[in-house]
C-alpha cells in the first residue's frame, strides 16, 4: 500500500470556488502546517471528523485565502484514509500557491484516478464501483447518468456477488465427491447441478446480450449517413448537429474521409458518422474514403441512405444491388432529400419505384436538409430505430467493455459446464471450468485483476478523482 500523502485541484479552473483535496496518512498533519484557524486554541488535528474549519492560510507572513477545511478521518472517508479538502476562492494563482505549500510541506501531486484508486485498495468500494465513477463523471444523458449511478451504488456488484456464491457452492460439492472418490459416495445431485448452471448460464447470458443496450447508451447509437456523392449527407449531419462540422460544397467528391461526432435527441445519444460519397471514382484518396464507408456502413446500428430526390430512379438501384444486402440486421431509413426540387407527381412516382426496387417496408421520408423540412420527423424515426429501453437506476446494464469481455469468458466456462454435464465428465473437469468461470467474474470486481490492468484502467481518470 503507497503510503504517501498526496493533493490535487479537484475543480475545474474558472470558477468561483476551488477545492483542493489531500489524502494519506499525513493529510492533517500536513493541512495543519499551512492553515491557521480563525478561532484561536484548537488546532486543526483536534477538531472532530466531518466538521468545517473555517481560517487562513499563509505562506510566511503573506496571506494567501481565507479557507474552509473539511476534515475525514480514517477508515470514514472516499479514500479510506485520513483527508481534508480545503475549499479556497478559484483563482488559479491561489490554487496554485496552496499545492505548493502542501508539496513543499510533505505531499506529492496525485496521478490520474488515484484517490479512487486508494479508495478501492482500502476496500471503500469494488472495481466496478471504481469504473462507475468515471462513468459517471463523464455521464451526458440521463440514461448514461442512471446506469453509471446504479454499479456505483453496487447493482451490478450484488448481480455478480450472487452468480459466484451459487458457483462456490456449485464447486463444493463437486470437490467434495473427489475427497471421497474411492467410497464412490456423490454428494451432488447431477440434475440439480445442470438446473443451477442452466439457472447461471442464463443471468449470465442476459448481462452479455445487455451489452450492446449499454454500449449504445454509454458511446452513442452508430448510424452512418451513406448515399451517392452531392446528395446532401454533410448538409444533413451539420442540420442534425446543429452545427457546421462538415464541409458543404457542390463539387462531387468533396469528403473524402469519416467525419463523426454525436448528439442528444430526445435523451439518446447518437453517434452520426458521414462518409465520403459512393461513386465510380479514379481518384485513389476519395476510392480509400468509399472504401472506409463500407466500413462505417458495417459497423453501424442505424443507416441513413440519403438519395437526391432529383435523381433518385439510378439510385435506388445502387441500393438494392449494393446497399441492402448490407443492411439485413440494420435499422435502414431512406432519406429523399432535396424534395424542394421535385413537385407532388415526382414524388408518388419515386414512392412507387421504391416500392417496386426494395419493397415496402423499408421506412422512409422526404426532406429538404437545406431548408429543413421534415428533419424533425426524421429525428423522431431516429429515436424510434434505437430501440433503447427506458433506464433505471435499478436495471443492471454492462456498458464497459472490459466487463463484456470478462463475462463472454464465464459464458463459455458456464458452456462447457453444462456440456460437461449432459457427457458425465469427472468431477474434477467439472470443478476445473466452475472455478475458470468464478475467475472471470472476480475478475469484474477486481478481486484477481493484476497490477497492469489497474493502472490502465485509473490512467483514465481525471486528476483529483
Amino acid at each position: 500500500m503507497n503510503q504517501d500523502t498526496i493533493c490535487a485541484i479537484a475543480t475545474a479552473q474558472g470558477g468561483a470556488i476551488g477545492s483542493i483535496r489531500v489524502s494519506g496518512p499525513e493529510a492533517i498533519t500536513i493541512t495543519s502546517r499551512i492553515f491557521t484557524p480563525a478561532k484561536p486554541g484548537k488546532l486543526l488535528s483536534e477538531q472532530k471528523p466531518y466538521t468545517l474549519t473555517f481560517g487562513r492560510i499563509y505562506n510566511g507572513e503573506e496571506l494567501i485565502d481565507e479557507v474552509l477545511v473539511s476534515l475525514f478521518r480514517a477508515p470514514h472517508s472516499y479514500t479510506g484514509e485520513d483527508s481534508t479538502e480545503i475549499t479556497c476562492h478559484g483563482s488559479s494563482y491561489i490554487l496554485q500557491q496552496v499545492m505548493q505549500l502542501l508539496i513543499k510541506n510533505g505531499c506529492r501531486t496525485a496521478q490520474p484516478g488515484e484517490y479512487t484508486q486508494r479508495a478501492f485498495l482500502n476496500g471503500k468500494m469494488d472495481l466496478s464501483q471504481a469504473e462507475a465513477v468515471a462513468d459517471l463523471i463523464a455521464s451526458s444523458s440521463a440514461a448514461t447518468h442512471r446506469l453509471a449511478l446504479s454499479q456505483m451504488r453496487g447493482g451490478f456488484s450484488k448481480e455478480l456477488a450472487i452468480l459466484r456464491e451459487k458457483l462456490l457452492n456449485f464447486t463444493s460439492m463437486i470437490e467434495l465427491e473427489l475427497d471421497f472418490s474411492e467410497e464412490d459416495v456423490e454428494f451432488a445431485d447431477r440434475s440439480a447441478l445442470r438446473q443451477l448452471a442452466d439457472g447461471i448460464e442464463k443471468v449470465i447470458a442476459r448481462l452479455v446480450d445487455s451489452f450492446s443496450v449499454g454500449n449504445a447508451i454509454k458511446n452513442g447509437v452508430p448510424v452512418a449517413i451513406i448515399g451517392e456523392t452531392n446528395a446532401g449527407k454533410s448538409t444533413l449531419l451539420n442540420v442534425l448537429l446543429n452545427e457546421d462540422k462538415a464541409i458543404v460544397s457542390d463539387i462531387h467528391g468533396t469528403t473524402r474521409d469519416v467525419i463523426e461526432d454525436t448528439v442528444n435527441i430526445g435523451g439518446i445519444t447518437f453517434r452520426f458518422i458521414d462518409t465520403a460519397g459512393i461513386r465510380e471514382t479514379n481518384d485513389m484518396i476519395e476510392s480509400l474514403g468509399i472504401e472506409r464507408t463500407f466500413q462505417k456502413l458495417d459497423q453501424a446500428e442505424i443507416v441513413l441512405w440519403i438519395i437526391d430526390s432529383a435523381d433518385a430512379i439510378s439510385q435506388l438501384k445502387l441500393l438494392s444491388d449494393k446497399i441492402l444486402p448490407r443492411c439485413e440486421h440494420k435499422q435502414l431509413i431512406l432519406v429523399f432529400n432535396k424534395v424542394e426540387l421535385i413537385n407532388e407527381t415526382q414524388k408518388n412516382e419515386l414512392t412507387s419505384q421504391l416500392s417496386e426496387h426494395v419493397g415496402s417496408e423499408i421506412e422512409s421520408i422526404f426532406i429538404s436538409a437545406k431548408q429543413r423540412q421534415h428533419t424533425d420527423e426524421l429525428q423522431q424515426k431516429l429515436i424510434a430505430a434505437a430501440h433503447l429501453p427506458t433506464v433505471t437506476q435499478n436495471d443492471v446494464i454492462v456498458t464497459n467493455v472490459r466487463h463484456y469481455e470478462a463475462l463472454t469468458r464465464a459464458l463459455d466456462a458456464i458452456h462447457r459446464v453444462q456440456e460437461g454435464l449432459d457427457a458425465n465428465i469427472s468431477g474434477d473437469f467439472l470443478s476445473q471450468d466452475i472455478r475458470e468461470c468464478i475467475f472471470h467474474l472476480s475478475d469484474i470486481v477486481g478481486e484477481v485483476t493484476n497490477d497492469m490492468v489497474l493502472q490502465n484502467i485509473f490512467a483514465h481518470f481525471c486528476i483529483g478523482k
